[in-house]
């Protein structure tokens, strides 16, 4: 099993009042509220914290895309991703990913991918999201009626540029472009590895099964909430002839470790409190927009994770929303002694059938140090309980192939 630190890079000084004065933690968030000096330092630890984990042994440390977001500050994960490709060593770069419909040609994903893979000497995990409806029809003005269909041609559109050894021309309904020939192109042939995060509807299930991608669920609500999702995943592999290979599948979990249970009841519940009840304050205004959401999945009853949060009580004062202790009860957070959350996390994948699994350690206020220790943690105590789960009855075909250790580039050490 492989097992990746993911982060979101959430805003962490968000007022204690936020729910009851601010609609909404995306779209049209108050720009009052971001304050680029701490901004500043939040990004440096936000860097410092993924190369912790390259450092711990992590096998990928996963970055993703939100616009006009307060708990997913990365526009670009690009940008991230160039700068840990550049300090890091050994981790695969999962970016999560590049929403296809909103790059204006296409070709762009294609040549910064190919760049990022280059840089790290092979170690690219290529992420297509279709993207959330407030990323992509509100704070990027797309058509939620076409979005899917721009998604597909520009994905073909950056598959030819990574597997066409000529140039050539793209004639589609959304791009026209005479002259095609992007520089640099990616070190993995025929490409990096592809996977399809997802949040539940049956054409992405379908649609990872005939690519041959994989179909990453990235839940906020936990492996309980989960469960539903990814069944209807492996009965649409079955239905297609598609073995159950755990490695087709990632799965995204919130973890709190420390000694004791106790302890971690007692260090997380802010963190997680701070996430769960802030950064989760979505308004029911952005969730649905007409024509995003396909008829297939409307008759599957496919209810968007995110539709699930903006339907909780908003801001109002005494509202109920979930304390810590609900949030451990389902399943939202796994929280626990090493060997607690190693069994959890093993019921998890194997119930699951997930080879991929991302982990949250941090999330929500949670501090620096905090962080780490929740990292270090995990990579000493509880990854090696877990982490060849499947090894022996599977094969991963879904992750990087890097340069060999002596092929690859030994950047400077920094000095001041």
């Amino acid at each position: 099993m492989k097992l990746l630190w993911f982060h979101l890079m959430p805003y962490t000084e968000l007022p204690d009042d936020f729910t009851e004065k601010h609609e909404s933690v995306w779209v049209d968030i108050s720009a009052e509220l971001f304050d680029p000096a701490r901004a500043h330092e939040m990004y440096n630890d936000f860097l410092d914290e993924l190369e912790v984990a390259d450092a711990c042994g992590f096998d990928g440390i996963c970055v993703n895309e939100h616009h006009s977001n307060g708990y997913g500050m990365m526009p670009s994960p690009n940008l991230m991703a160039a700068a840990l490709a550049r300090r890091t060593r050994d981790a695969a770069i999962v970016v999560m990913g590049n929403s296809l419909a909103l790059y204006n040609p296409p070709t762009r994903v294609a040549e910064e991918f190919a760049m990022l893979d280059c840089i790290s000497g092979g170690r690219l995990v290529a992420g297509f999201p279709v993207g959330t409806p407030m990323d992509t029809c509100y704070a990027y003005g797309q058509n939620p009626s076409q979005l899917r269909e721009r998604y597909y041609e520009a994905h073909d559109l950056v598959m030819k540029c990574w597997t066409s050894s000529e140039t050539f021309s793209f004639q589609g309904r959304f791009n026209q472009q005479r002259y095609v020939n992007p520089w640099p192109r990616p070190i993995q042939k025929p490409h990096p590895p592809v996977w399809i995060p997802g949040g539940g509807s049956v054409e992405t299930w379908r649609w990872c099964a005939e690519m041959d991608y994989v179909y990453a669920y990235l839940s906020y609500f936990g492996y309980q909430a989960g469960q539903a999702t990814m069944n209807g995943f492996w009965n649409a592999m079955k239905e297609l002839g598609k073995d159950r290979n755990p490695y087709r599948a990632g799965f995204l979990q919130f973890v709190g470790v420390a000694e004791t249970e106790q302890e971690a009841m007692e260090l997380y519940r802010e963190p997680a409190e701070y996430f769960f009840n802030r950064c989760l304050h979505v308004s029911p205004r952005f969730v649905m927009p007409p024509g995003y959401m396909s008829e297939a999945s409307m008759r599957a009853r496919v209810t968007s994770q995110l539709a699930q949060a903006a339907a909780r009580p908003q801001g109002e004062i005494g509202a109920a929303r979930p304390d810590f202790e609900e949030m451990v009860a389902k399943g939202y957070v796994v929280i626990g002694s090493p060997d607690q959350v190693a069994e959890k996390l093993r019921e998890v994948a194997v119930s699951l059938n997930v080879g991929q699994l991302m982990l949250l350690l941090q999330y929500g206020n949670m501090r620096k140090d905090l962080v780490n220790y929740n990292t270090e943690l995990f990579a000493k105590q509880v990854r090696p309980q877990i982490e060849g789960l499947f090894d022996s009855d599977w094969e991963n075909h879904w992750w990087p192939k890097p340069l060999s250790d002596p092929e690859r580039a030994r950047p400077r050490e920094l000095g001041i």
